[in-house]
């Protein structure tokens, strides 16, 4: 297990990497004045070359990179000039409110879609397996910014017509700001994200189930006289659970990057919204910082994906 965990870190240590060349060959090598850009439009040539300097680009190519890189893991992201605040300070203001997000609705929608998944695999071609399948198909096809709208517009607009005030029409609320106020403005957004991803882990999770229900280890276990609870919690559904992990890992590793969508319709400053606010002003510095914070994610998400992997499977181990 210790190798092959080693293995885990090299190589995501390696794919970082790679990206860290991605990134500054993409924002500092590409066609364009990074100066410029930082400066404005209207900047003299002696503003641009003063930034220039102070940024290192008037340096060798190799050692913008070795700088970059040892910014980089230093956990120095740079500073953003449009604010006047390092970019670390506008990531650790906006990360806890996408983890607000992320976090609860992963737990809703791994639970709701595992346990809907569960249930459609044991009665297959039934009423609960058509319904469930139904229900799965439409929150899949549904665009995320739809849902959204939709429940802002029902259990918002239409509730606060209707004299009951209960969620709020968007927002933050700090947690340190009390549980009940964080609460009422994360119900939505958790479960506009939890409906939507809910649906691709109830189709996932089906269909592994059937495959694994299908095993003569399976049958073997109902011959001997096993209960179909134990059959199918003991032996199917952790063998079933390998494909459910793997996805969950990616879903969740994309999405501390940014809940785009999500934060957008019910204004939270997280992530996502930052990053989208940062592109429209061309705020390079605090771009670049989500990129590689968003990438780091991603990639620690996907070990620690592998280890649960190794733990459920063995046989991962040797590979």
């Amino acid at each position: 297990m210790a190798r092959f965990l080693v293995r885990r870190l090299a190589l995501g240590v390696l794919v970082m990497w790679l990206i860290t060349i991605a990134v500054f060959a993409l924002f500092f090598i590409a066609p364009n004045d990074v100066a410029r850009t930082l400066a404005g439009r209207q900047a003299t040539p002696d503003v641009v070359a003063l930034i220039s300097h102070r940024l290192g680009l008037d340096q060798p190519v190799w050692k913008q990179y070795l700088d970059f890189l040892g910014r980089a893991v230093r956990g120095d992201l740079g500073f953003d000039y449009y604010h006047g605040v390092p970019v670390t300070n506008i990531i650790g203001a906006a990360l806890p409110i996408t983890l607000s997000v992320v976090i609860p609705g992963a737990i809703i929608w791994l639970v709701l879609g595992v346990f809907n998944g569960v249930v459609s695999s044991v009665r297959p071609r039934s009423v609960i397996d058509r319904s469930l399948t139904a229900f799965a198909l439409f929150f899949y096809s549904m665009p995320t910014f739809l849902l959204g709208l939709l429940l802002l517009y029902f259990l918002y607009f239409r509730l606060t017509l209707a004299g009951v005030s209960v969620f709020p029409a968007g927002g933050y609320a700090p947690f340190t700001g009390g549980l009940y106020d964080w609460f009422v403005h994360m119900v939505l957004p958790w479960f506009t994200l939890a409906l939507v991803s809910a649906a691709t882990y109830t189709r996932l999770t089906r269909a592994s189930m059937l495959d694994v229900l299908g095993e003569d280890y399976v049958r073997t276990a109902r011959s001997k006289g096993v209960g179909e609870g134990r059959v199918v919690l003991r032996h199917a559904l952790r063998a079933a659970l390998t494909p459910i992990v793997t996805q969950f890992g990616i879903d969740v590793g994309s999405l501390l990057g940014g809940v785009v969508v999500t934060e957008t319709v019910f204004s939270l400053p997280g992530l996502g919204k930052t990053a989208i606010d940062a592109i429209n002003q061309q705020d390079l510095p605090v771009i670049i910082g989500i990129v590689l914070f968003a990438s780091a994610a991603v990639v620690v998400a996907n070990i620690v994906v592998d280890i649960f992997y190794a733990v459920l499977d063995p046989r991962v181990r040797l590979h």
